[in-house]
Formats: C-alpha cells, sequence, structure tokens
C-alpha cells in the first residue's frame, strides 16, 4: 500500500530544479503576497508573520520516509508550498535537521519578502539553491502585480536580498515573471536590469504564467517580446518549457489523493494526467468524472488549453 503524505508532494518535474521532491510546511494559500498571476488563486490568508502552522516534528518525519524511498530518484528537496514557505518559524529546523541526514541538495522557492529578517538569511545559509522572485523594479508596479501585505515595500524586500546575498555562499537563481501590459515594456526591463546587477544572482529565469492565474485578466506577452527581455536581462527563457516526463503518481487505489494534492499545487493539463495515470483514455476519463460528480476537482480553460484543478482553488478562470 502506498504511504500517505500530509506535508510532501511529487517528485515532479521542475523546469528549474529538474525531479524535485516538494515540502509544503504551511497551509494552502497564506502568503504575504497576492500575485495576480498565481497558480493556487488568491490569498486567503495574509499574513507577515513566521509561525508554526504545523508540528515541526511531523514534518521532518514525513522527509525521512520519503527520503528512504525516493531520494535516489530526486534532484532536490525543495521547501515550496502553496503560499511562502518562509512564513514557517520552523523553516531553519528542518533544513538543519534534513541536512544532518540526507546529502540530497536543498532548494527553497521564495518571493524573497522576508530577507530582510536576519534570523531567517540565517536560517537559509545551509540551503543549496535559493530561488527567490522579482518582478519589476518599479514600486508601483510592484503592488500591482504581488499585492503585497501593508508594510511591505519594495526597497525593504530588495534590500534583504542584498544582505541575504553577501552572508549566502549558496546558489541563488533569481526569477522574473512576466504579465503582459504591466512589466513586460522594454523600459521595465532596462529598469529592471540595473537592479538585478546589483544583486548578484547566479542565474535569471524568464517565466510566464503558463498555468491558470488568479486572475483572469491576465495575459501572456508575446514571445517576441519575452525573446528581447531575456537578452536585456541576460535571462533563461523557461517560458514554455512543456513536459509530462518526470511526474508520477503511484499507481494506488489512494490515486484519487495524488491527484487532489498534485493538482491543488499544480494544475495539470489533460494529457499529463493521462500519462502520469497510465491507463487507458476512457478509463482515465471516468475516472476524472468520477472526481468531478463528487465536487474533488474541476476543469478550467486558460490560453485555449484545458487544466485539472482542486476544486477548492479559487482562479476566475472559465470553468468548463
Amino acid at each position: 500500500m502506498k504511504e500517505s503524505f500530509n506535508y510532501l508532494y511529487g517528485p515532479v518535474p521542475s523546469r528549474r530544479l529538474g525531479r524535485s521532491l516538494g515540502v509544503s510546511p504551511i497551509p494552502p494559500k497564506t502568503c504575504n503576497y497576492s500575485c495576480v498571476y498565481c497558480q493556487v488563486g488568491r490569498t486567503t490568508h495574509y499574513t507577515n508573520i513566521r509561525q508554526d502552522f504545523f508540528p515541526k516534528e511531523a514534518i521532518l518525519a514525513e522527509i525521512k520516509r520519503a527520503l528512504k524511498k525516493t531520494e535516489d530518484a530526486i534532484d532536490y528537496l525543495t521547501f515550496v508550498g502553496e503560499g511562502e514557505p518562509t512564513l514557517c518559524k520552523s523553516l531553519g529546523y528542518l533544513i538543519q535537521s534534513t541536512k544532518e541526514f540526507s546529502a540530497i541538495p536543498l532548494a527553497v522557492i521564495t518571493n524573497g519578502a522576508l530577507l530582510y529578517e536576519s534570523t531567517l538569511r540565517e536560517e537559509l545559509l545551509p540551503v543549496d539553491v535559493v530561488l527567490p522572485t522579482l518582478d519589476t523594479a518599479d514600486p508601483r508596479k510592484f503592488k500591482k502585480i504581488n499585492r503585497p501585505i501593508k508594510g511591505l515595500t519594495l526597497e525593504k524586500i530588495i534590500d534583504g536580498m542584498r544582505a541575504f546575498r553577501e552572508i549566502f555562499q549558496g546558489k541563488i537563481w533569481m526569477e522574473v515573471i512576466l504579465v503582459k501590459g504591466l512589466n513586460d515594456g522594454l523600459e521595465d526591463a532596462n529598469q529592471l536590469k540595473i537592479l538585478l546587477d546589483t544583486l548578484n544572482c547566479d542565474r535569471i529565469y524568464v517565466n510566464v504564467p503558463i498555468r491558470p492565474p488568479a486572475e483572469s485578466w491576465v495575459k501572456i506577452p508575446e514571445k517576441s517580446r519575452i525573446i528581447k527581455i531575456c537578452q536585456i536581462l541576460e535571462a533563461e527563457n523557461i517560458a514554455y518549457y512543456e513536459s509530462s516526463e518526470g511526474f508520477h503518481l503511484d499507481k494506488a487505489k489512494e490515486i484519487e489523493e495524488e491527484i487532489l494534492r498534485t493538482t491543488t499545487r499544480h494544475p495539470l493539463r489533460e494529457d499529463q494526467i493521462q500519462t502520469m495515470l497510465d491507463l487507458p483514455p476512457e478509463e482515465c476519463k471516468q475516472l476524472l468524472e468520477k472526481m468531478v460528480a463528487e465536487g474533488k476537482i474541476r476543469l478550467v480553460t486558460y490560453n485555449d488549453r484545458n487544466f485539472w484543478i482542486n476544486a477548492q482553488t479559487k482562479i476566475k478562470t472559465r470553468t468548463l
């Protein structure tokens, strides 16, 4: 019988990290941002206070169990979540404890907003790769795109990123997410380039909302514009990475739970689900229809493509 996990999911294929086993130490939609492009929907628990949402010992126990089973098959253990993982007060404990029993590289995917806290900066020092996000150098556009909690300013966040870079010996891979009409102008890119040069990132990635976003009006820039911005930023373009390989859902009777866990964090195309399930198309269709009838998942369309998402995910996109 397949083991059940409450705080882990995957491994899933990551455009930057290869096969990533995800650790989610926070409840869904708990964040200090509510980004317009967020694939898990609008933030429902706005907070900038670090706290323990779940028992740290329970999360660590799951990490140990999962790594015994999958360590040879993954490239990174990634602290991520359906919100901002650095809001977990015991993140440092989880990082340090994991390093004591596993040599698997650790990554943290974060918006970087809390790096102004010296305690968090120290906690992240053992991590191999930190992947923050910075979408604009314009404070007004920052508020419109990322919709930060009151009191978070772009200046404060950038100061925190600089302070972290000064002491962090690992890799920093910055992600820039482009939204058409908001931060895809050439002047936007030139200003951001100047700012990024002061942060000494090891890599810069340009991405777009390839999955259904929190706001239905969010659009993807033209490919030619994305390419031009990548040239300006000297960044790698991961905007159109497509893969159904590497996703894995255990073929067991708990498969519905796996689908729910995965679609909560990663809206999935139909072809990805069929590949993961390794079932005949008709059998796969019957399973998905059953889950729809039970109110567990739903189908939405974005950019003329169909995605399955957890039924509880609040995304303002046309439902099929």
